[in-house]
């Protein structure tokens, strides 16, 4: 039997799985740490746009916050969590939307082939 995790939930999981503070993502996302915690504890829904960064960073589809699928962090940072800036953040995002995008293409590319 398998547990739907939240959106709030899953961010949670996927943020401590890659070992980024709740202060670190709220700069990444442009928010107050106050609303990570809020989203994590389910007080309050994120955003389209949030929920599309948040997917981007964490190499996750965006139908992943909406669906039961699983999505592993595909980074495991490496870093001291205080040596991790915004300007990586945007990196590993950019380099995570080539990834994702690559992956849909060579789906497609199957699907085409069927």
């Amino acid at each position: 039997m398998t547990t739907t995790l939240s959106v709030g939930e899953k961010i949670k999981r996927l943020r401590e799985a890659s070992k980024i503070s709740q202060t670190q993502l709220a700069l990444f996302l442009y928010v107050d740490q106050s609303m990570i915690s809020k989203i994590e504890s389910n007080e309050r829904s994120p955003g389209i746009e949030l929920l599309e960064k948040l997917s981007v960073l964490f190499g996750c589809t965006d139908a992943y916050f909406e669906t039961d699928d699983e999505c592993q962090p595909s980074l495991q940072f490496a870093f001291r969590a205080n040596e991790i800036g915004n300007e990586d953040f945007e990196a590993i995002s950019a380099i995570n939307r080539i990834a994702l995008n690559l992956r849909e293409m060579i789906q497609m590319k199957g699907d085409a082939a069927k």
